[in-house]
């Protein structure tokens, strides 16, 4: 007989570890990291303990990240309070840069924009090429990268060189008007399979505050 088997056998009828359950007794098998044989009752009980270990592991993990999450959730809930009290453009570009550098140690931040809105508003809406700008509205969501995309290097000024690791975040309002450049020289701090969702939020709290203050 095949332990394929046996296993079914011993599924299909449960019974047979009540009938047998002297017998069961008896039976010794190898520890599970080696050396003497143990009673079967003795690797179920190990086999219990290192499931448990495993779902506290588990569980620490789970309490870590949601710990993490509640964090960044404070950090944004402030920078939104704040992008709400600003009562223009620069004030706009100050709360990220400065919220982005202090909460969420973003050393490297640009903001470019461009069309109507570049035309009527006092943001940055120069020093960016067509490529770039064709990148950024080519997003449909955030995009993160090891090297930086689409001649925006040039936006990071003399730091360009050292930067790592770059965060795009479109700035949308029905069809995408600007771009949220982010960088670090931590090459771990935005890398392509990282989460986004963040990032998604911190884009529409942005453009929904540029787009409060603009000029008409």
């Amino acid at each position: 007989m095949k332990a394929e088997e046996v296993a079914q056998f011993l599924n299909q009828h449960p019974e047979f570890f009540e009938d047998y359950a002297e017998m069961l007794a008896e039976v010794v098998i190898p520890h599970p990291h080696g050396g003497r044989a143990i009673p079967i009752s003795e690797r179920q009980i190990l086999s219990l303990r290192e499931k448990a270990r495993r779902l506290e592991s588990k569980l620490g993990e789970l309490i870590r990240f949601g710990e993490q999450n509640d964090a960044i959730t404070d950090k944004l809930h402030r920078m939104t309070l704040a992008l709400i009290s600003a009562r223009d453009i620069p004030g706009v570009l100050h709360v990220l840069g400065f919220n982005l550098r202090e909460d969420f140690a973003v050393p490297h931040v640009a903001v470019r924009v461009w069309g109507s809105f570049a035309q009527k508003n006092v943001a940055q809406s120069d020093e960016f090429s067509d490529e770039a700008r064709s990148f950024g509205q080519g997003l449909n969501g955030p995009y993160c990268s090891a090297h930086a995309m689409a001649d925006t290097a040039g936006w990071f000024g003399d730091s360009a060189a050292h930067l790592r690791s770059f965060a795009y975040v479109p700035l949308r309002a029905g069809e995408v008007f600007g771009l949220l450049a982010l960088a670090s020289e931590d090459p771990q701090r935005f890398y392509p399979e990282m989460g986004t969702l963040y990032l998604r939020r911190l884009g529409e709290i942005a453009a929904a505050s540029l787009l409060r203050n603009r000029v008409e």
